[in-house]
């Protein structure tokens, strides 16, 4: 009797946790950045584009190579704008080695349908919608971005599903595979010769 009881404990208790893990799942999390204004985003966007576009300038004889700070509001507006949300500027760049939503995903997977991105210190946020089983679900995911070798690198440090934390043992090594499967996304441009997040800025750096 005793050890039906607590086998039945257990249940109870595993039945609860699932459902809880759902809610987690299906819950909004806080945003990692708010949305900007249409009007906001287009400047935001074009000055991106015009950070990006002073790498292009040929570099000075013994002068270090020209570097470029890009906040998160620009590089929000960078997504949102390659993703044909906001008007194209005079370029349809995003950010160097990271294509818009949709062409960034291979055929199968789940779209996207919104993106939010931000920085703290030298930690990048990620904040994407996208279908799990037919529901549509928050996946949060920030860590260290930087480069290597012409390519850009990520080492995440927290991941969440919904309001769920997953930790990132569970799911680096999946996430590495995608990120050399799709290698060839990553490629830095060629005039970019390396980037990297300091001070909730996006720092980018002439080759």
């Amino acid at each position: 009797m005793k050890k039906w009881r607590l086998d039945r404990i257990i249940s109870v208790a595993t039945l609860v946790t699932s459902l809880l893990a759902l809610i987690l799942v299906l819950k909004k999390p806080a945003p990692v950045a708010q949305p900007q204004p249409p009007a906001t985003a287009a400047v935001n966007a074009q000055s991106f584009q015009e950070k990006v576009q002073q790498l292009d300038q040929p570099k000075e004889p013994g002068r270090p190579p020209a570097e470029v700070r890009i906040n998160s509001d620009e590089v929000s507006a960078a997504l949102t704008q390659a993703a044909g949300q906001i008007p194209l500027a005079a370029t349809s760049q995003a950010i160097p080695g990271v294509g818009s939503p949709e062409t960034a995903l291979a055929p199968g997977q789940p779209d996207v349908k919104d993106y939010q991105v931000s920085f703290d210190g030298d930690v990048a946020h990620g904040q994407f919608l996208t279908q799990i089983a037919g529901k549509d679900v928050w996946v949060t995911l920030s860590g260290h971005l930087g480069s290597k070798d012409g390519y850009a690198t990520f080492d995440p440090t927290e991941f969440k599903v919904g309001d769920l934390n997953v930790p990132v043992s569970l799911v680096n090594d999946a996430l590495q595979k995608k990120l050399n499967e799709q290698r060839d996304r990553l490629k830095l441009p060629d005039n970019v010769g390396g980037m990297k997040v300091e001070n909730g800025e996006l720092v980018m750096t002439q080759k």
